[in-house]
């Protein structure tokens, strides 16, 4: 937001330069330059001398009156010769001089003009030019005054391009606090714009559109929710009718075909649980922030799976004595998740470990398996989304345990990245914000 007004900002600047640049030359182009106008002015009695005193007199006393002006006057008064005069001109005033016009050199704080046409004078007067140096010529008066004016149109257009401006940032500040709290997921939160704000229609698009996000996300949740609840009684009613059967009917080959049955339903009963904890996560709004320590929550973890990691070695690298604050079911079970899904395509070897970073704090697990193409590594994390090596039945899971971490960070201000392992195969990182973390010693290895 910052940005987009200081390139405005800039931009107007840059357009009130160019303004300004293009005003002079226009006015130079169509009545000359302002500045040499301005010294014309400073030297007018100077010129007025010349032209109302000293060539008001007879031929031959053209010369003595020039001289009487030289005696009382501070100007320096003298005759050069018209080549001479030429040369302190650039070309393009050069017609100027030789028609007899005043020409001024406010650099030099001088003028010059021919002395006659036609040498009415006195002998060869056509052919010099009166120099006149150290004329009361101010530049820097002229350069302020001329600066002044355009100072003050530039404010006349800054002020009003500020006070809109400053309109304009209020709402924009408003509707990005709205964004970034309908991200952090309060999806009844909405702009309140006045109706007399030029943002006011974008206002009202996104309060619109957040409403029907909301309508729809929670339309979503409740099927969701919903269909999960329904599923689990005629999950039951099967249950019990397998049972029943196989009391029913004691034949061997039966019972194998029951409890191949029988594993179904409970995979589709852990589906549904999985279902309900991802209902839950999305409608989870006030969390219970407390400390706990992150070494007793990874081994609870450890001691929860420890089924899967029986075949594994597990590493723990952690900093002893280290607190994490934050909901300690969401991040465990986040942590548990990522270490089920090692221990499902590591060959031997799991790594766990932490470090503190700039932004906070970082809890890896990684792993020595085949480890995740980069193009798949954002996919990992959309529900039932599962690589296609994942699809057998040794693997199993229903591609909602990356989901689940990920939303859990997410609800901590937090979020995942993956990239490759030292050990070759996936390295996944919980990044917690400084919310998060309570600084410790060093770090160890257990």
């Amino acid at each position: 937001m910052n940005r987009l007004f200081f390139r405005f900002f800039l931009l107007v600047m840059l357009s009130i330069t160019l303004a300004t640049f293009a005003i002079y030359g226009a006015i130079s182009w169509l009545f000359g330059d302002p500045l040499e106008q301005n010294a014309a002015r400073q030297a007018a009695p100077q010129i007025f001398l010349l032209e109302q005193y000293i060539d008001k007199a007879p031929a031959d006393e053209w010369l003595v009156r020039l001289n009487k002006v030289r005696e009382v006057s501070h100007v320096k008064l003298e005759l050069i010769p018209l080549q001479q005069a030429l040369t302190r001109l650039p070309t393009k005033r050069h017609l100027a001089l030789q028609s007899g016009a005043v020409v001024i050199d406010a650099a030099n704080k001088s003028f010059l003009r021919r002395v006659d046409l036609h040498g009415e004078k006195y002998v060869g007067s056509e052919d010099d030019v009166v120099l006149a140096q150290d004329l009361p010529i101010d530049l820097a008066l002229a350069i302020k005054m001329e600066a002044l004016r355009y100072v003050i149109v530039a404010l006349a257009l800054l002020i009003p391009i500020a006070l809109w401006s400053r309109a304009h940032w209020q709402g924009l500040q408003n509707l990005s606090k709205v964004a970034d709290e309908f991200g952090n997921g309060k999806l009844s939160v909405r702009a309140n714009i006045k109706k007399s704000a030029s943002i006011y229609p974008l206002a009202e698009h996104i309060n619109r559109m957040a409403g029907r996000i909301q309508t729809l996300l929670g339309a979503q949740q409740h099927l969701l929710n919903s269909v999960s609840h329904e599923l689990r009684t005629p999950i039951a009613r099967l249950e019990f009718g397998l049972e029943l059967l196989r009391k029913a009917a004691p034949d061997s080959k039966v019972e194998t075909r029951i409890d191949a049955m029988q594993e179904d339903l409970a995979e589709l009963n852990s589906l549904v649980s999985e279902l309900l904890n991802m209902a839950k996560l999305d409608q989870q709004k006030n969390m219970r922030m407390l400390p706990f320590e992150l070494i007793a929550a990874v081994q609870n973890c450890l001691t929860g799976l420890s089924h899967e990691l029986a075949q594994h070695e597990v590493i723990i690298r952690l900093e002893p004595g280290q607190t994490i604050i934050g909901e300690q079911g969401l991040l465990s079970r986040a942590i548990g998740n990522l270490l089920k899904n090692a221990a499902k395509y590591s060959e031997r070897q799991i790594i766990i470990s932490s470090k503190h970073t700039a932004e906070g704090f970082d809890i890896i697990v990684e792993d020595d398996g085949p480890g995740i193409p980069e193009a798949e590594r954002e996919h990992i994390f959309e529900p039932f989304y599962r690589l296609d090596r994942s699809r057998d039945r040794a693997t199993g899971g229903f591609g909602l345990g990356l989901s689940i971490a990920r939303q859990a960070l997410h609800q901590h201000g937090g979020q995942i990245t993956i990239n490759q392992s030292i050990l070759g195969g996936a390295r996944f990182v919980m990044h917690l914000p400084k919310a998060c973390i309570e600084l410790t010693v060093s770090q160890t290895e257990i």
